[in-house]
């Protein structure tokens, strides 16, 4: 008979890549009834673990085990045949179709061969239901927002019978009340005899929510700790990372100079009042909101990626006109993008080629490989990106590594100042480190800073003087000393919401 407690069981699991020996023997078993955190710095193995659970990846050694018999999948959906549903942090829901149609592709409904639309709709209807979400089944997906498209991915791995279910960084994106109602979703799974994993890098989202937790570093499975008693945050980062980081942040002050940016009622999609600011030489300016906020669209207005209706810029006291993003790099104004894979990177070109594809304008585009090969290795080499080669894929890099090579982009230019939106989003607790300090030495060196982040821990950490912003407007602004969290949220948080408690 099989072992409840053993219901998923991943026995001596090692996968290769060329150059890189991304799982080496992972032995782990997760029980039913169950939510088990996976946790460790990017490039640890977390992802490579599910993508074999979810059969998009075959493990180069070992094998799956389900419900005490053995599991091989040829593709993901012969795994989702399986009862495995894994719910990644870019949601794969087709935008064009409608609420309904995404829950039930690839077995609709059908009367006499004919789509049942009334039948999917109720049924559709029914299952959001039992999620507690009131979402119209005709709606298009690319409608919803997206704590609702997430619902709707949860809801279709329900649809199809899942009992084992990952969720890959699912608070990212999500607001304070929405993380709430997700974390009751999983709590209710749990009750119904699901098997949870749930990766994150928010530590404190893993003791909320999870019953045990597995860390790892290298490929390798450090430790499983089976309950959380004892076990604090300190101890996760020291088997995290293998040593001890008593001050993530690693804030200290740098001088000041003249203001590098001044923008002067600035106005347009997502602000619903005019925003005016300015960052000094050598400081780094916070800017904290709820999601809706309008923090990422101010950025975009600044850079060019969006068109403002009213308001100017200054660069180091000189007038500017920035109608596009090739205007504000011209005039050594640069953006790190909130979601750096659709924003960010390409994909499917190598490491080197990503970062050298801005500073190509140096030399009249032209492609000079042997000066694109020194300029890529000594900022990979500044930077600390881990890369088997400057000619891997950066699709194939973690999180926090695609993050140094824009970084390492925009230092391939003359920097005035960097606009930072979610500068560690989805990156672990190491790397964090590693960016805070990349952001000080340039701050060091004369550049202005903005840095946007929804995690209020970091942005009090990391910044010299904060603008909090609330549904579309500016609220006020602070400097480091004035920094206080029940202040800041009591600032941020629309007057409706005055109970509201910050997860991040």
């Amino acid at each position: 008979m099989a072992d409840p407690a053993r219901y998923l069981e991943f026995v001596e699991i090692s996968k290769e890549f060329p150059g890189v020996r991304a799982l080496d023997g992972v032995q782990l078993s997760v029980g039913e009834g169950s939510v088990r955190a996976l946790i460790g710095e990017n490039g640890a193995g977390k992802s490579t673990l599910l993508k074999i659970l979810s059969g998009a990846y075959t493990p180069t050694e070992g094998k799956l085990r389900i419900d005490g018999k053995d599991a091989a999948f040829a593709n993901t959906q012969e795994a989702l045949d399986a009862g495995i549903a894994v719910i990644y942090q870019e949601l794969h829901l087709a935008p064009e179709m409608t609420v309904a149609e995404n829950l039930f592709l690839g077995h609709m409904p059908a009367k006499f061969g004919v789509v049942n639309k009334p039948a999917m709709n109720a049924k559709a209807r029914r299952m959001l239901e039992r999620l507690g979400e009131e979402i119209e089944p005709a709606a298009k997906v690319g409608r919803l927002p997206i704590a609702q498209r997430q619902m709707v991915e949860i809801a279709k791995a329900l649809t199809r019978g899942a009992k084992i279910i990952a969720f890959d960084e699912p608070t990212s994106s999500l607001s304070d009340r929405e993380i709430r109602r997700l974390f009751q979703i999983i709590r209710d799974l749990k009750d119904q005899g699901h098997v949870i994993l749930y990766v994150s890098h928010r530590l404190e989202e893993i003791f909320k929510i999870c019953d045990s937790v597995t860390v790892f570093r290298d490929g390798r499975l450090v430790e499983t700790f089976e309950t959380m008693d004892g076990v604090t945050p300190d101890v996760l980062v020291n088997r995290m990372v293998g040593r001890d980081i008593q001050n993530i942040y690693g804030y200290y002050e740098r001088p000041q100079g003249e203001p590098a940016l001044e923008a002067n009622g600035l106005m347009g999609a997502g602000l619903k009042q005019p925003v005016s600011f300015s960052v000094s030489k050598g400081e780094i300016l916070g800017v904290f909101g709820l999601v809706g906020a309008g923090r990422t669209e101010l950025m975009k207005l600044i850079y060019g990626a969006a068109p403002k209706s009213a308001g100017t810029l200054k660069l180091l006291g000189r007038d500017i006109t920035i109608r596009s993003t090739r205007d504000a790099i011209r005039n050594g104004m640069m953006l790190c993008p909130e979601d750096r894979k659709a924003e960010g990177v390409i994909p499917i070109r190598s490491v080197m080629e990503n970062l050298n594809i801005s500073a190509r304008r140096r030399n009249g585009f032209v492609v000079r490989p042997g000066w694109e090969k020194r300029n890529a290795t000594e900022q990979c080499e500044r930077l600390k990106v881990r890369t088997p080669s400057l000619q891997q894929l950066i699709m194939n890099l973690s999180g926090g590594n695609q993050q140094k090579v824009i970084l390492a982009r925009w230092l391939s230019e003359e920097i005035k100042v960097l606009l930072m939106d979610e500068p560690t989003r989805g990156i672990d607790v190491g790397a964090k480190s590693e960016i805070y300090n990349i952001m000080y030495h340039l701050a060091e060196q004369g550049i202005g800073i903005v840095m946007v982040s929804s995690d209020l821990p970091e942005v009090m950490g990391a910044s010299d003087r904060m603008m909090v912003m609330r549904d579309g407007q500016v609220s006020g602004f602070l400097h480091r000393a004035e920094y206080n969290e029940e202040k800041i949220l009591s600032m941020a948080l629309p007057a409706s919401e005055p109970e509201a408690t910050l997860m991040s």
